[in-house]
Parts: C-alpha cells; structure tokens; sequence
C-alpha cells in the first residue's frame, strides 16, 4: 500500500486529495475484479494504477504542483535546513512534471519503488528495452532540469 500510494504521489505531482482518490480507486478495481492467475498481485495493482491515472489525466487535462510536503523530508530542528529541503524539492516535483508522462511513470516505477524493468515492462506492457531507453532520457532529462533550476536560484541571488 506504501509503494503503491508513492507511485501515486509521483503520478499525481503531490496532489494530497488526488493520491488519495487514485489509491482508493486503484483498491477498489483491484478487490472487486479477480486478478489474472498469471500475474503477481502488486504489478497487476500498478498497472490497474496506470490505467486509472491515464484515464483521469485524458479526461482532465490538467497537472498541478502541491504545496504539500511529506513530514518525513522535514527537520523541525533545522528550518534552514528544512527549508533547502523544501525547495530542493519543489524543484524536483516541477521537473518531474516537465517530463512527459511516459517518462515520469518509468522513472517513478524503477526510482521510488525500487522496481525492475521487467516489472514495469509488464504494467506498462512495454517491452524491457523500452523501459530501459525511457529510464536513460528520463534521468537525463530530469537532471538536465534541475540543473537549470539551480543556476536559475544562483542567478536571482547575486
């Protein structure tokens, strides 16, 4: 449940209201449908995930960036710290959102739930070498934009 709702979170951009309605949407197809006897129940969860999250992204047409911040990522006894933290990363959810969503999904799937590409070949019904080459542009293209975003920070500083 942990893994799945860090995926959504990815997904999402943050959004604490949509994690939550796409966790629960995703456990409700999940425990009203059977689950393919050829599939492990977690991949099949992710890809029921991903299907939900298309599906409401098609229809709304819209990414937002959050204000929320998970308490683990914060220090109460180093605001200075906290925020740096805090910054670093907004910086990673607006890069995060600048890639497009195929890419976003690999990168979440191998990155923040630690799994493999054969994994996510299989909830994304991709082949391995797609999941590979999207990983590869998607790391790239993620640190090329944060990059930026601090060069951008130095720039409004001096």
């Amino acid at each position: 449940m942990q893994m799945l709702r860090r995926y959504c979170y990815s997904l999402t951009g943050g959004v604490a209201a949509d994690i939550d309605d796409l966790v629960q949407q995703t456990l409700e197809v999940v425990f009203s449908k059977a689950v393919p006897s050829e599939v492990k129940l977690s991949t099949w969860a992710y890809k029921v995930c991903t299907n939900l999250w298309i599906d409401q992204y098609r229809r709304q047409k819209r990414e937002q960036l959050s204000e929320v911040m998970p308490d683990s990522l914060v220090d109460p006894a180093n605001e200075e710290q906290a925020m740096q933290d805090k910054l670093l990363l907004n910086q990673v959810k607006i890069a995060m959102q600048q890639l497009t969503a195929e890419h976003r999904q690999v990168l979440a799937l191998v990155t923040l739930n630690g799994m493999s590409y054969q994994e996510v070949a299989e909830i994304l019904d991709i082949p391995v070498g797609t999941v590979m080459s999207r990983l590869a542009r998607a790391r790239n293209q993620l640190t090329q934009l944060l990059l930026l975003a601090q060069q951008g920070n130095r720039h409004e500083y001096q």
